[in-house]
């Protein structure tokens, strides 16, 4: 029985949230002792909620090249714990000073400041953890590759350089082109990873990786612009996080350089590049088409 796009999609996000929350509850088994605290303020970051969308671009990368689900998994672990680390920062009074995120208030305002900082460096710390592991795949020169490159993704050339754009906005008017450059590392870098991440594991040479990388761009984009619009029209009670914070602070987005409707269509024009990306791949990448699709009709 052929099984449709959303179900597909629905059941892939559930199988990998899950698993993703197994693997968090394992590594983050807290010890009886003065980190307590740390390991608590971890948790309440790392387990439950979000989409967990780019464990699950990992996995549907790695479909691509049938890598197992134990590589995909702990690369895909590792990928989530770079976000949710970035997600403790962002949320502190220093950066975009949130109070909820994912439902729940922020480990700032669930802990403290000091708590918070420890807890986002320990999850970026122990992302790497994950990836030297030969459990993540026993070629060392894989995992040396997956390191650097998500190394790359996470720090100035990528989304730490995004987020300091980021600050800058509030105070620096921004074109469109600067927005996109922000965007491309600030969110794109991570998701960029995530969709080569599968290559990477199969050890598949770059020259080989030019459609995926294209993917990667468009869907990223994709994905912030519909971020952007979910800011103007989105519910705080769906989304899980504060919105309307945009406009409040002044900063440039997609939607108020080229209003709704034109970054709608932008939208969804990146799409189906993305999807054409995929074109010398066959069913075994249903999956990132059904994530591509995913980027504009998501409500959280």
């Amino acid at each position: 029985m052929r099984v449709d796009a959303p179900t597909r999609l629905d059941e892939a996000m559930t199988t990998i949230a899950e698993a993703i929350d197994r693997q968090f509850e394992q590594l983050l088994t807290s010890p009886d002792d003065l980190r307590t605290r740390l390991y608590a303020a971890m948790r309440h970051a790392a387990i439950g909620g979000g989409k967990r969308m780019r464990p699950l671009i990992v996995k549907a990368s790695c479909d691509l090249f049938n890598v197992g689900f134990e590589s995909a998994l702990r690369t895909g672990l590792a990928v989530e714990c770079i976000h949710v680390y970035s997600l403790i920062h962002d949320d502190l009074p220093a950066m975009d000073d949130d109070d909820l995120r994912r439902g729940k208030p922020t480990v700032h305002r669930a802990y403290d400041e000091a708590t918070a900082i420890l807890a986002g460096d320990c999850l970026h710390d122990l992302a790497f953890s994950v990836l030297v592991d030969e459990r993540t795949h026993p070629d060392p020169f894989a995992r040396c590759e997956l390191i650097r490159a998500l190394a790359q993704a996470s720090g100035p050339m990528g989304m730490a350089g995004g987020q300091m754009m980021d600050l800058t906005a509030q105070t620096t008017p921004f074109d469109l082109p600067t927005v996109t450059r922000m965007q491309q590392l600030k969110t794109g870098a991570l998701i960029a990873f995530s969709v080569e991440a599968g290559a990477i594991l199969a050890r598949v040479p770059e020259d080989r990786r030019v459609g995926l990388r294209g993917y990667a761009r468009d869907v990223g984009l994709a994905f912030q612009i519909a971020d952007d619009l979910l800011d103007v029209e989105g519910d705080a009670h769906v989304t899980g996080k504060a919105v309307g914070k945009d406009a409040a602070a002044g900063k440039a987005t997609f939607v108020s350089l080229i209003g709704r409707d034109q970054a709608r269509e932008q939208a969804e024009l990146l799409v189906a590049q993305a999807k054409a990306h995929l074109h010398s791949f066959g069913s075994e990448a249903d999956l990132l088409r059904d994530i591509a699709d995913f980027t504009i009709r998501r409500t959280h």
